[in-house]
Formats: structure tokens, C-alpha cells, sequence
């Protein structure tokens, strides 16, 4: 299966209910993630890798980081004159904003129709991994699905609305259930969709037609019987970004080698926009141990199990444990900050102590001054 007929779809909001404090400003798909990254980036470079050369990206409200973030597509190889990145408004049929998944599927019907490609990649931006969507198109093509489901075998992540399949031996789904306790080990679904254009196009319609508004329920659910939904098996490591808590969880899980190597293996490269910074520059009595840097950072305290972003300043005396301090911010000397997340340009003054806990990590808005 050859990846450039296939056009990839991915809705940068989806879930920004689900961590308000850090989409307050910025949709879900410019969260910044592991010191240099946006959660954009992994699927985004997960359909490039697969040899997906067009995408559009269905934007709905506060995207103006997206945007600047995504520009033309050059860093994903996604920059051409044919073909390439798409940003796609956040309105409906009639000028009216969204406000479900179908809704924004009907919207981009224009898009859709102007598209050569067979096939259809959907995607959200809350899931951390690196998977290669030519193994699913392959499988999807080999089963002749009408729709092929990535999932996920394992403890089921606390989800807002977990989506658990039931399948066979062959992997086809015989029931989908909304709903599982967190922790239960199940087959839960990553929200990654793949489906013919005509099919997609047509099964919107028809949800459309008949009021019908919820695409898990009103689609998947309804479907069991009618089409052929197979789950395809991920076995890589996957990372459900679904609250504040498991935002820090995720970010901290990159201190394992095996989650590293797994989520950055250089044959399926993470792609993300350049910014030209100076190496990072440890002082004389630093101390860094088991912690992401990224560049641009000036590091003359202690810094231990934390993800540093670009550009940020940690002062002399000041200890970091425990941290995710986001790019440009500037922590003075004798600071004490433990289990703690900060956006973006906030400024830690000289001597303050701020100490959370591994299950509510505090988080300090952006532009703050502490």
C-alpha cells in the first residue's frame, strides 16, 4: 500500500477539555511536550514517515500557537507547491463553529472532495507514540475493512470517554463499549481511524441526514453490525495525554531508555519546527542528573529527573526535582521547586519554595511571576 494515496486527517482540539489549565491559551495539538516538541508533532511525523504526503488539520479556537507553530510544513517535508499541509478552519456548513467530530467532518467536505487519495488516516493529538501507519493500511487492506481501529492491549488510561472494542481471534470487532474503570485491562482505542474517502464521505452524510452527532456512538457503535470494523494491535509504547497528571506522568516516562528509544527511534524520526538557540551551558557548580535539556538552556543549580525547554535559566543555589519548566523561563537562585509544571515565560523570584506531589504536580500558568 503505497502512502501517498492516502490523506491524513488531524483534529488539533479534540480534547482540550481534558487539561483546561495548559489549553487555556493554546489548543490541544501546540501542548509543548518533552522539552522541545508539541503534541502535534508525533502524529503529524507518524504520517510523514509513513509516506503520507498530504495532511490537513482541522483547527477550531485558540490556534494561533498551531499555526505559528506548523507554518508551511517545511520541517515536515510537508512544504510543496501540489499536495503538502493544510490548515483547515474551524467552521461547518453554514459558518457555524463545530461542535462534534461529525460536525467538523462535514465541514471539510470541500477538502475531502478535492482529494485524489483512496484512503483516509483520522487522528487526534492525544496519544504519545511512534507508530507506522503503513503496517495499518496494510492490515486494513489485508482484512478489506470498512474501517480499521488501532487499540491499544492493557490497562485501560483514565479517558474522558474511553472507547473499549470486543474482538475475535482475526481481530474483528464484535462489540464496542463506551466506558471501563481505569486500570482494567482491555483493548481501548487510540483514535486513530482508517477508512476509504468514499466511505468516510458517504457514512457522514448519512449521520448528517439523520441528526445524528456522535461519531464513536452514532458511527463505530451502530456500525458493529453493519460493517466491517477490524482493530489493528499496537505493541509500542503509547502515552494518553488526558489531564494534568498524565501530561506530567508521560513527560517523566521519557526518563526511561526504553521509552526513549522507543518514541525516538532515528529510522521514524519526530519532526518539529527549528529554532536556532546556543548549546546549553552548565556553570561551574551545576549539577544535572537523570533530566531532558534542551538547547538554549544556562543551568548554574541542581537539576534532577526534570525536562527543561528551550531557553531556560536556572539560578545559582536553586535545587529542580521533579519538574517540567517550560521554554524561557527564568528560575532565580535558591529556588526550591519539587513535582512541579511551568508554562511558558514565567519568572521564579530569588528564594521561593514550591513543592507539589507526583499525583497533583502544581502548575504555574503562563507569564506568571512567582
Amino acid at each position: 500500500m503505497r502512502g501517498n494515496n492516502v490523506v491524513g486527517i488531524i483534529f488539533s482540539n479534540m480534547h482540550d477539555d481534558t487539561m483546561q489549565q495548559v489549553t487555556n491559551i493554546r489548543t490541544f495539538g501546540s501542548v509543548p511536550f518533552g522539552g522541545r516538541y508539541r503534541t502535534i508533532d508525533f502524529p503529524l511525523s507518524n504520517m510523514v514517515n509513513s509516506g503520507v504526503n498530504k495532511v490537513g488539520v482541522i483547527t477550531k479556537s485558540n490556534y494561533q500557537s498551531l499555526m505559528d507553530h506548523l507554518g508551511s510544513g517545511k520541517a515536515w517535508d510537508l512544504s510543496r507547491k501540489s499536495e503538502g499541509l493544510f490548515i483547515l478552519p474551524p467552521f461547518g456548513n453554514g459558518n457555524q463553529m463545530y461542535s462534534n467530530r461529525i460536525e467538523a467532518l462535514d465541514g471539510i467536505t470541500s477538502f475531502l472532495r478535492n482529494c485524489n487519495e483512496e484512503y483516509v488516516i483520522l487522528s487526534d493529538c492525544d496519544m504519545i507514540c511512534n507508530i507506522d501507519f503503513k503496517k495499518v493500511l496494510d492490515a486494513h487492506l489485508d482484512t478489506n475493512a470498512d474501517i480499521t481501529i488501532v487499540y491499544k492491549n492493557g490497562e485501560m488510561p483514565d479517558l474522558g470517554e474511553p472507547v473499549v472494542l470486543e474482538l475475535n481471534s482475526q481481530d474483528k470487532v464484535t462489540d464496542i463499549v463506551v466506558g471501563a474503570k481505569k486500570g482494567e485491562k482491555v483493548s481501548w482505542s487510540m483514535g486513530y481511524y482508517v477508512m476509504k474517502k468514499a466511505f468516510l464521505q458517504q457514512t457522514i452524510a448519512e449521520a448528517v441526514s439523520r441528526n445524528r452527532s456522535n461519531f464513536v456512538r452514532d458511527i463505530l457503535q451502530r456500525g458493529v453490525l453493519e460493517n466491517k470494523i477490524y482493530g489493528y494491535r499496537f505493541e509500542g509504547y503509547v502515552g494518553a495525554l488526558d489531564s494534568v497528571q498524565s501530561f506530567f506522568r508521560v513527560n517523566m516516562d521519557l526518563m526511561k531508555w526504553d521509552v526513549l528509544r522507543d518514541l525516538f527511534n532515528p529510522m521514524r524520526p519526530i519532526y518539529t519546527k527549528e529554532r536556532d538557540e546556543m548549546p546549553t551551558r552548565y556553570g561551574l557548580g551545576s549539577v544535572v542528573t537523570n533530566s531532558l535539556i534542551a538547547d538554549g538552556c544556562v543551568i548554574e543549580g541542581e537539576v534532577k529527573n526534570c525536562v527543561l525547554f528551550r531557553g531556560v535559566h536556572v539560578g545559582k543555589g536553586s535545587k529542580l526535582s521533579n519538574c517540567i519548566i517550560m521554554q524561557d523561563t527564568v528560575i532565580g537562585d535558591n529556588t526550591v521547586l519539587d513535582y512541579l509544571i511551568s508554562d511558558k515565560d514565567v519568572t521564579f523570584s530569588d528564594g521561593k519554595a514550591m513543592i507539589g506531589t507526583e499525583s497533583y504536580p502544581i502548575y504555574v500558568s503562563k507569564g506568571s511571576v512567582v
